[in-house]
């Protein structure tokens, strides 16, 4: 009996055959396709070597060791999650690996490449990631725009927009804006008039500027410890509306991109049951700071390559049955974000990695185009 830790190469063989057959198709597999699929990519011995009888046999050791599956009554066989994990190990591993940015198809680089034609700045990099993503995977494109360890605080702008609501705006040296409609409730007892949010955006703008964000939000703590004067009143306002304005979720993310999220509930990959189930993602998806926990779970800055995550059930049990592709983008050697796919186990694994691992490079590329 083979196990999921020993499968000869011909099992791994007859094992590659079924998961990409099952991927194209959403069908059952049997043993029939699957000596038609490795007669074509085999010639003399190999080929004669897999005959029906003996793909049958193998694959029945294959369903004992949790690899395959046969639904209903069907004599196909379908692949489990332990037999994805061992497909995609092999696709990044052995001798002859595939996935590699390199190895992406001369169109889909054209595509891409043409795609970001004419953007600049990491976050409309990371805007455009989240929808080229989206449309070369059929999955949800995400793209995160982390913020680096000691960012800068460039400017910062509170707008009132309405009673007891304000726009904060926050503009670090990296270049990275992001804006935040802010509910003042909790921040004393009265309404912040415009010249109040002027005041703090300028103590912030002339006493801050060019301090980190997460020095910040410590020395107006500090500050208003220290200070027993009507001067008080003022860094009270400061403090609540910089801790509103830049949380300290956001010292870790700061924007989220999601695209593509209709692809999932649409997507003909999966069943009228899947499609369903997938509509619960949605509210997921939508409190995108989900994503961000997920991926900061998942994705360590500091990776080289591109990394498959099928567990993620463990940290948001509404994900369960889908599978994150990512990698961290860099520039200059630096983390700026995190962009990936997510999707249905039925995917084109080999092409979403090489897309991923492609795209993740987008940003060097950006800065050093001469390179």
């Amino acid at each position: 009996m083979a196990s999921a830790e020993r499968v000869t190469a011909r099992q791994r063989a007859i094992l590659t055959a079924v998961i990409e057959s099952y991927i194209d198709s959403g069908e059952p597999v049997g043993s029939s396709r699957v000596v038609e699929l490795l007669g074509r990519g085999s010639t003399g011995e190999g080929a004669a070597g897999f005959s029906a009888a003996t793909v049958r046999n193998e694959m029945v050791d294959l369903a004992e060791a949790g690899l395959l599956e046969q639904p209903h009554t069907s004599a196909g066989r379908v692949p489990t999650a332990r037999a994805f994990r061992m497909y995609v190990d092999g696709l990044s591993g052995g001798v002859n690996p595939r996935v590699d940015a390199g190895r992406l198809s001369v169109q889909s680089r054209q595509q891409i490449d043409l795609s970001f034609a004419g953007v600049a700045g990491t976050q409309a990099l990371l805007q455009r990631t989240s929808h080229v993503l989206a449309t070369l995977s059929s999955g949800v494109g995400v793209a995160i725009a982390a913020v680096a360890d000691g960012d800068l605080l460039e400017h910062v702008h509170f707008s009132k927009l309405a009673a007891r609501r304000v726009l904060a705006v926050v503009v670090t040296k990296s270049g990275l804006v992001r804006d935040r409609v802010l509910a003042l409730d909790g921040i004393g007892d009265k309404d912040l008039s415009p010249r109040e949010l002027e005041t703090a955006a300028n103590f912030l703008n002339e006493n801050f500027r060019g301090w980190s964000v997460e020095r910040v939000r410590t020395e107006v703590a500090r500050m208003l410890e220290r200070e027993r004067s009507e001067y008080q009143v003022m860094l009270s306002s400061v403090q609540a509306l910089w801790v509103k304005a830049v949380p300290e979720t956001d010292l870790v993310a700061r924007t989220v991109y999601v695209e593509g999220v209709a692809n999932l509930v649409g997507n003909q990959m999966g069943s009228q049951e899947d499609r369903e189930r997938l509509r619960e993602v949605l509210m997921a998806l939508e409190a995108k700071q989900r994503l961000v926990e997920l991926l900061n779970a998942y994705i360590d800055a500091r990776q080289e390559s591109v990394r498959v995550v099928f567990d993620l059930a463990e940290q948001a049990p509404e994900m369960a049955g889908l599978v994150l592709i990512a990698a961290p983008a860099r520039m200059a050697g630096e983390s700026r974000g995190t962009v990936g796919v997510i999707g249905p186990k039925r995917m084109h694994y080999e092409n979403t990695m090489n897309a991923v691992s492609y795209i993740a490079n987008v940003f060097d590329r950006m800065l050093h185009p001469s390179e």
